[in-house]
């Protein structure tokens, strides 16, 4: 390093700023996150996404600030939508919405359904979005919803419902009634193999993650998540685990949350906690829960931000980063991704905030002494190329050469 360059990145550190070097380097870098959430908020306060919002954590032009070049477009399905079977419908919902809005903002951002997409976006300057389902509890294990949904656009879907149980595959937050995936479950699994789809294990039950990597004939991905060495709950997982994602290819993306990494801020926020915004305990027992009633009970929810906790709890963005190197150390460098759940209910690291503080990462991991090799790989190398595996492995997709890594 030069010693122009290495006062840059000391001065940053001390000052917690982000230096020249990390601005360069994170705005040369393909920087694709794993899991963000962008729509559900404007369904139920009908906001623009191209407009730079009030509160919240995510909208274009903070995306920009960030240095975002392609995202795994969350659709999430709530779950109080779950129990009237509304969940197909708020998912056609979404896409909808999301469509709409991305063709309204079609100076910044575009839908991409293959590899191939990605490319030709990122050449446009703009955004590229890869429409992603957040809860598959709709599908019950049916594909010919699947591919309909896949005809709509959508080339991700979590497989587990979020931390419900589903019909076909466990999750990992709820009771255990199948023992991981059933024959619909595996019939879904291979159906996303051949469409080429990303299966997304992130919220699943260790059964059902061990169960998914030895059905799938692609690598997987743990969109946003965590390591249960750090902090022992379920929705993180094992280092054995992760060892056997990474054998069959696949990824864990991280999620940026203190909650999933930081045992001490996890205890203050469970002793914080109230009661969920997906109970619906207040309605009276003989009003219909309608579609409209639904909405009003959980839009006040969004966009879902993190705690306000005092920040000596906080992990810096270098001591997120060390979450990553526990993690390399186990599985390597090859297999580890951004998974950052933004606008989904994370509590950032101190000093952190939004989407636009991205670039904070990147100076975090020059602090610690990252080669420009690795940085490149971890801000979205890594997703990028199994995606292109993911892709390729269907007679439906075309896969393209890349020109987008750098």
């Amino acid at each position: 390093m030069r010693l122009a360059a290495l006062i840059s990145v000391l001065v940053a550190a001390l000052s917690g700023q982000v230096s020249g070097r990390a601005r360069n380097l994170h705005r040369d870098a393909f920087v694709f996150d794993g899991h963000v959430h962008v729509i559900n908020r404007q369904l139920y306060d009908g906001t623009d996404i191209g407009k730079r919002l009030k509160g919240g954590q995510v909208d274009l032009p903070r995306a920009r600030d960030g240095g975002l070049d392609a995202m795994l477009f969350s659709l999430y399905v709530p779950e109080q939508y779950y129990p009237p079977r509304f969940e197909t419908k708020f998912a056609l919902r979404l896409i909808d919405l999301a469509r709409r809005q991305v063709e309204a903002n079609a100076d910044q951002i575009a839908i991409a359904e293959s590899p191939a997409d990605l490319d030709r976006i990122h050449k446009q300057g703009k955004i590229a979005a890869i429409l992603d389902l957040e809860g598959g509890f709709d599908l019950d294990g049916d594909p010919a919803i699947l591919r309909m949904l896949w005809r709509l656009g959508l080339r991700s879907a979590q497989l587990p419902a979020h931390n419900w149980a589903n019909s076909f595959a466990d999750s990992c937050c709820a009771k255990q009634e199948i023992g991981g995936l059933n024959e619909r479950g595996r019939e879904v699994v291979r159906e996303m193999n051949r469409l080429g789809m990303i299966i997304n294990i992130s919220h699943a039950s260790d059964r059902t993650v061990e169960q998914v990597l030895e059905v799938s004939s692609t690598p997987v991905v743990a969109t946003h998540h965590g390591m249960r060495a750090l902090n022992d709950i379920p929705r993180n997982m094992p280092d054995d685990l992760m060892r056997k994602l990474a054998a069959k290819g696949g990824l864990i993306g991280f999620h940026v949350g203190n909650e999933f990494h930081n045992r001490k801020m996890f205890d203050w926020r469970t002793k914080q906690a109230g009661k969920p915004f997906w109970d619906t305990s207040d309605v009276k027992k003989d009003e219909p829960l309608t579609m409209a009633l639904i909405d009003k009970l959980v839009g006040p929810a969004f966009p879902m931000m993190g705690t306000d906790c005092p920040d000596e709890l906080l992990f810096s963005p270098e001591e997120w980063i060390g979450v990553i190197e526990r993690a390399i150390s186990i599985v390597g460098e090859d297999h580890v991704s951004l998974g950052s759940d933004f606008d989904g209910g994370p509590t950032p690291p101190r000093g952190m905030k939004d989407i636009a503080d991205l670039p904070r990462l990147t100076q975090a991991m020059l602090n610690r002494g990252w080669p420009e090799s690795r940085i490149r790989k971890f801000l979205g190398g890594n997703l990028l190329r199994v995606y292109r595996q993911i892709a390729a492995g269907s007679p439906i997709a075309r896969p393209a050469s890349s020109t987008v890594l750098k």
